[in-house]
């Protein structure tokens, strides 16, 4: 009997399960609960991000991103246990319940001060949103015409600084609390436009409102500080050290990049603004 494929295949099987045996010592002792990853998403989680607000099927780009990050952590699927967490309170200092949560939350000095991010696991393009009559009316995919609008910005993110100065508008933007006053904002005609994260503004003009128009895109390269999302976890959570190592293997072999290809990467139509 010729053996030496069967002692490759158990030393490719000894391999592979070593190496996700390493990944899961890392995290041993570091989780809230014993072999479980707990893992927090929004409530509701929308589109593209989660798929019909189901994490559990790993659908939705950070739904994918969650599974992958816990596959090269040497966690099983049926180990990721799911919660829900508001944003406003994930950013609070403070005991968390989870090990680490995806809403889309951007890396910023202010909020690294009281909680814990991972590397970046996505940097996200800027879209304008407008409604069809401003595209009627001739707003242009440039910064000539773009200056000319009056915008809503959320105060507390990061595309306040991307309309300011980036764009610098002919007048100040109106400045609000959170997505859903902008949106409202919108639709009262109290502002011609507004700017997002891509996914999140796809969502709005499909689904949000009904006349709503993407008018165009800047690369994330195209703002000084582009909006890059981190896994939140609580400050000083020792588990990083693990979470950024499973990071970094599924950038270097390419899981990552198929998974925002497959949910975040696909022809939009909306044009690059010049």
């Amino acid at each position: 009997m010729n053996v030496r494929p069967i002692l490759a295949g158990m030393l490719a099987l000894g391999f592979s399960a070593g190496a996700a045996l390493a990944a899961g010592d890392c995290a041993a002792g570091k989780t809230i609960a014993d072999g479980k990853l707990t893992v927090a998403t929004g409530n509701p989680a929308y589109y593209p991000w989660v798929i019909d607000d189901a994490p559990e099927s790993g659908q939705g780009f950070e739904a994918a991103v969650t599974y992958a990050v816990a596959k090269a952590m040497g966690y099983d699927a049926g180990d990721v246990v799911w919660t829900r967490a508001g944003f406003d309170e994930s950013i609070q200092p403070g005991v968390k319940n989870f090990d680490f949560n995806l809403q889309q939350f951007s890396i910023t000095p202010e909020r690294a001060e009281v909680v814990g991010f991972s590397e970046p696991y996505y940097s996200a393009a800027m879209a304008v949103l407008v409604r069809q009559p401003t595209v009627d009316a001739g707003a242009t995919a440039t910064i000539a015409s773009l200056k000319k609008l009056k915008w809503g910005v959320v105060a507390s993110t990061t595309a306040l600084p991307v309309v300011t100065r980036l764009i610098a508008p002919d007048s100040d933007p109106l400045l609000y609390d959170d997505n859903t006053n902008v949106v409202e904002a919108l639709k009262a005609n109290q502002i011609d436009a507004a700017i997002f994260d891509l996914p999140t503004a796809l969502y709005l003009s499909a689904v949000v409102l009904d006349d709503g128009a993407l008018l165009g895109q800047f690369p994330a390269d195209r703002a000084e500080n582009p909006d890059q999302f981190g896994l939140l976890m609580e400050k000083g959570n020792p588990l990083i050290d693990c979470v950024n190592e499973a990071l970094d293997a599924i950038k270097v072999d390419g899981t990552l990049d198929g998974i925002e290809a497959q949910w975040l990467r696909e022809a939009t139509g909306v044009p690059l603004i010049q």
